[in-house]
């Protein structure tokens, strides 16, 4: 989808008191943390996975990784925590606002 640096602005602010909802550990990427993102995010539409502490990979690489699978768009990356973003098509909510911006 490709977000605009205004768009990630917006996600960033929306993102900012949500806590995060998955964590990777030190398995790293597997099928069964992105089908449970993937389920997530369809609701939510915009969520936070933390890396933990133990976990030995990239974090980048997992973004990347999760967001390929998944077909969203990695907001940020601070810390070791992600931010990803995919519009829902069941409940748009956030999409919406996005929509409204441009």
């Amino acid at each position: 989808m490709g977000l605009t640096s205004k768009e990630r602005v917006f996600l960033k602010k929306k993102a900012h008191s949500l806590e995060p909802v998955f964590r990777v550990g030190k398995d790293g990427f597997s099928e069964t943390l992105a089908q449970g993102i993937a389920e997530a995010i369809e609701l939510r539409e915009l969520l936070k996975v933390k890396i933990l502490q133990n976990s030995e990979v990239e974090k980048k690489e997992v973004a990347i990784q999760i967001a390929d699978y998944i077909g969203a768009d990695v907001v940020s990356i601070i810390g070791r925590t992600i931010i990803l973003y995919k519009e829902s098509m069941e409940k748009p909510n956030i999409s919406l606002e996005l929509k409204n911006l441009k």
